[in-house]
């Protein structure tokens, strides 16, 4: 798996002419790597491959980062990275320009001299865009136990129980199914506070009459899962029903129209333009969806800004919402991988409208 993740993160490097890269995000460390401790740079050229890491990992590290050689960085990291780099003969190095802040790269800039610096964006996030098996199979794995959760949760939703109570009890019941914790802090909001989009939970009991939305997702061997369902406690009014309902046909209709090589552009109109032909385009802020993997952010973008093409490999969220202040909000998310043909739904909780209890 390291072996061919290095390859493409060589041939990345060719097609930018980069003699060496840098690779100082823990994130994309450990996608490259294998390697799971919490600290370590990679240093990467067309022939060496390194991974510094400290004396706490010297065991662990081989074990795991099996492409690479490891090597035991001195307290001034920079000094190693000079050392090597002025071995291989190398003058450039590529460094990710998102993960260095402006001090570490006037650091980097004094101590690495006369070798040039050169800023690089989205090089190992490219590659990340695109899952292969394993990484589908550990997403899908995530998926399933946020499933098993929204289906376990809906038996402690009742008026009076906190939405912090509900939180843990979702992060208890996912931690007993294998996971090493939520994917993101989990988004349970009720009544009026279902129309924030990122209402984390609170102290606010559940009461009677109102929305609840959960958003939240399992982190399983350090891929994530990210899925929305809104719930109904009492009676819905009519307007309850046609926001609901609204969401609903507009997350559906993207789903079975989405296929790869639409823009992150097409796609997000799939799902905006049913929620505006409906009435209610400014109650629905935010993008379609995004990719996840290791992150539940990742670089593709279902977004009337994006133009990157979706393809195969590829797996993203939809996730359509109706968000009205003072009356609640509504939102429905899945997690799709894209095919060659069109995409296959990872989430499988219930869509329909579901009421519980007063």
């Amino acid at each position: 798996m390291t072996t061919a993740r290095l390859n493409q993160l060589r041939q990345a490097m060719q097609e930018r002419e980069l003699e060496a890269i840098l690779i100082t995000s823990g994130i994309n460390r450990r996608y490259v790597t294998g390697f799971t401790g919490s600290a370590g740079y990679v240093l990467v050229t067309a022939e060496q491959a390194y991974l510094l890491t400290d004396f706490r990992y010297m065991t662990q590290a081989p074990e795991q980062a099996t492409a690479f050689t490891v090597v035991e960085h001195k307290p001034n990291v920079a000094e190693t990275v000079k050392e090597l780099l002025s071995s291989w003969g190398v003058g450039k190095l590529g460094f990710e320009q998102e993960h260095v802040s402006f001090s570490r790269y006037a650091t980097y800039k004094e101590q690495l001299a006369p070798i040039e610096l050169v800023p690089v964006s989205g090089l190992v996030e490219g590659i990340r865009n695109f899952k292969d098996a394993d990484e589908i199979a550990l997403i899908q794995k995530a998926t399933e136990i946020a499933d098993k959760t929204y289906e376990h949760i809906l038996g402690y939703i009742k008026p009076g129980v906190t939405e912090k109570e509900l939180e843990l009890e979702m992060e208890f019941f996912m931690r007993r199914l294998g996971a090493s914790g939520p994917s993101f802090e989990t988004i349970v909001a009720s009544g009026v506070r279902s129309a924030l989009p990122h209402g984390t939970a609170s102290e606010k009991p559940v009461g009677r009459d109102e929305f609840i939305t959960f958003d939240f997702g399992a982190l399983y061997n350090g891929y994530v899962s990210d899925l929305t369902r809104t719930v109904f406690v009492g009676t819905p009014s009519d307007k309850h029903r046609e926001i609901y309902n609204i969401v609903l046909e507009s997350q559906l209709h993207t789903l079975e129209n989405l296929k790869p090589g639409l823009t992150g552009k097409q796609a997000d109109a799939l799902s905006r333009d049913i929620i505006s032909s409906h009435g209610y385009g400014d109650a629905y802020g935010h993008s379609a969806g995004h990719g996840i993997g290791l992150e539940v952010h990742e670089d593709i973008r279902l977004s009337k800004m994006s133009d990157m093409v979706l393809k195969p490999g590829m797996v993203v969220t939809v996730e359509p919402g109706i968000y009205i202040p003072g009356f609640g909000g509504v939102r429905i998310e899945d997690d799709v991988l894209i095919t060659e043909t069109g995409i296959t739904v990872l989430t499988h909780s219930s869509k329909e409208f579901t009421i519980l209890p007063a």
